[in-house]
């Protein structure tokens, strides 16, 4: 177990690094056009990490446990269709994990 001071300073390095590594593209690319590379990324990298964690959400299922399946499954479609309806990401997200969270109240009883 770390001491209070071992704890702070460790807060304060990991919060030093963190602070060096969001800035240092800004440091990097000051002055200068960006490359076509990141404007790539900007735009196709927030779908592809949520594909990812919702691949490995799935993957992560016991599919032998049906009523354990469900609230997943309903709460994904729900993201799906909902962000197909409003065209808005905060809203999709916080829809299906209200969603999820009842189901599954709703099964576990």
């Amino acid at each position: 177990m770390l001491s209070l001071a071992e704890a702070l300073l460790a807060s304060c390095v990991m919060a030093a690094i963190i602070l060096f590594c969001r800035a240092l593209p800004f440091l990097f690319l000051a002055g200068r056009k960006p490359p076509a590379f990141l404007s790539f990324v900007e735009v196709y990298m927030p779908a592809i990490a949520m594909t990812v964690l919702a691949v490995a959400a799935y993957t992560a299922l016991d599919w032998s446990a049906p009523r354990g399946t469900l609230p997943p499954l309903i709460a994904g479609a729900a993201v799906v269709l909902l962000h197909l309806w409003k065209r808005n990401a905060l809203v999709s997200i916080l829809g299906g994990t209200a969603l999820y969270f009842l189901l599954a109240a709703i099964f576990a009883a």
